[in-house]
């Protein structure tokens, strides 16, 4: 299975990140986990939120982000690799001057029902 990017459509995650979903079982018919770009534009940052059940891996392309992962406060940057495990809360802020985009694996694959908001 390919996709092209230009012919996938962003959309909102209920953390508040813009979302491709690059591959996805729901859509391309893949077994185990999902694959999504997501873009966090200068001086907004995702909610605080967990994963009950996915394993998530980010890898940063473009930009500069500081990551809370739990008790935890660190910068990230292009080139730099994360992984999250379930249950684990977590968010990331744009702390740079251009957007801040990340690849994100998750394992078994992203679900809206799958994530619990930690603030409103």
């Amino acid at each position: 299975m390919k996709t092209e990017y230009q012919s996938i459509a962003a959309f909102i995650t209920k953390d508040g990140s813009l979302i491709r979903e690059l591959m996805h079982p729901a859509t391309h018919k893949n077994a185990k986990q999902s694959l999504a770009q997501a873009v966090i534009p200068v001086g907004t940052r995702t909610q605080l939120h967990r994963h009950v059940r996915s394993e998530e891996l980010y890898h940063i392309t473009s930009g500069q982000g500081r990551m809370t992962l739990a008790d935890e406060i660190f910068t990230m940057s292009v080139g730099d690799t994360l992984c999250i495990p379930p249950g684990i809360a977590h968010c990331i802020e744009n702390i740079g001057d251009k957007d801040l985009v990340i690849l994100c694996c998750c394992a078994p694959a992203y679900s809206h029902d799958d994530t619990e908001l930690l603030e409103e």
